[in-house]
Parts: C-alpha cells; structure tokens; sequence
C-alpha cells in the first residue's frame, strides 16, 4: 500500500485544508474509487482530465494550471467523464460542496504547499 504525501491547500495567503498529494501513475489512477466519504481532498498531480467511475459520492473538481490558477471547477457525479483540460497541470478532486465553501471559483489561485515536517 502507497502512502500519500500530505500537502496544504492555500489561496491568498489563507490554508483552506489538509490534502494528500498523488504522483505516481498508480497513486493517480486510484484516486477516489471507492471511497464512500471523503475525508480530505486529493491532489493528482500531474493530471488535466479525471473520471468517476467506479466512484460512490458526488465531488468537487478544479482543474489548476502552471501558475496555480483555477481555470476550470465543476461538480461531478458517480459514472462520469470529465473534460480534458489541456492547459491544466494538476486536478484537485474534493468532497462536494468543498469549493463553495472555500469560496474558490475560476480564476482564484489555489497552491498545493508541502507540509513542514
């Protein structure tokens, strides 16, 4: 079993929650599937397009490019495929209802921060 590293998610100076970072190829394609509930966010990272399948629970979706900007958000269900985002570098797949609550929308920076052990 892989363990995730555990990052900070920050916008403007602000942390709005702890997250675990995927970089492998296996860690990427795992992701979510399967989870019921999900307790903290995930960083896949590199990424620019994810699905659902397999998945159980709604999630919240933004796609974050080179610059650490939001520049797609969506709100996806179980069974779906999601678009290809060429410009984005990394995804950030989170439970739904995590990005309204950051108050986070397209054009918002969003950086992945690693933990300070």
């Amino acid at each position: 079993m892989t363990v995730l590293s555990p990052v900070w998610l920050v916008s403007d100076g602000r942390v709005l929650a702890s997250a675990l970072l995927a970089t492998s190829r296996a860690e990427r394609r795992r992701g979510l599937i399967g989870e019921r509930t999900i307790s903290e966010p995930l960083v896949l990272d590199p990424c620019n397009w994810i699905h659902t399948l397999g998945m159980r629970t709604l999630i919240d979706v933004a796609y974050i490019d080179a610059n650490n900007m939001v520049i797609g958000i969506s709100t996806m269900k179980p069974w779906r495929i999601g678009p290809y985002t060429r410009r984005a570098t990394r995804v950030i797949e989170a439970s739904a209802g995590s990005l309204e609550r950051w108050n986070i929308g397209i054009g918002n920076t969003l950086e992945v921060r690693h933990v300070e052990h």
